[in-house]
């Protein structure tokens, strides 16, 4: 498992807000999508999440962008995530993460990157790490696996 460094984020769109934090998580699971989904939405549940307002202010935002060779487009889950390549906010923790990756349909991330820009991003201090003795260190390998 790996996990990028962390990006302040301006919210684009809904009511004011401040500012997001943004991290991409790389991780292995044999879990079908849509359950790894539903798992997601439980956690979170746990951090007190609604969905109430479109875009609004929100303790806890996970996203699934790609599950290796799986495609949907269900309105639900559809993989690949399908605004990924046009949001620095993705793309740059993403890219910290696996300089290598690709997103399927659209090319490497870097390339899509270099082609958004990163407007209205900035790599925090903040540092997430997830629980349990075998955490890696955000700064630490970078992993190809995706999640």
């Amino acid at each position: 498992m790996t996990v990028s460094p962390v990006y302040e984020t301006v919210p684009v769109g809904g009511p004011p807000q401040p500012d997001y934090l943004n991290a991409v998580l790389l991780a292995r699971t044999t879990l079908p999508a849509r359950t790894l989904l539903d798992r997601l939405h439980e956690v979170e549940a746990a951090f007190d999440r609604v969905r109430e307002v479109r875009w609004g202010p929100r303790t806890l935002d996970i996203d699934v962008i790609t599950v290796e060779g799986e495609r949907s487009d269900d309105p639900v889950l559809t993989l690949p995530h399908p605004r990924a390549h046009e949001r620095a906010f993705v793309l740059a923790p993403w890219h910290d993460a696996d300089p290598e990756a690709e997103l399927p349909g659209h090319g490497r991330v870097a390339a899509l990157l270099a082609a958004v820009g990163a407007s209205g991003i900035r790599r925090s201090a903040t540092r997430l790490r997830l629980p349990g003795p075998s955490s890696p260190a955000p700064d630490g390998p970078a992993g190809t696996e995706r999640a």
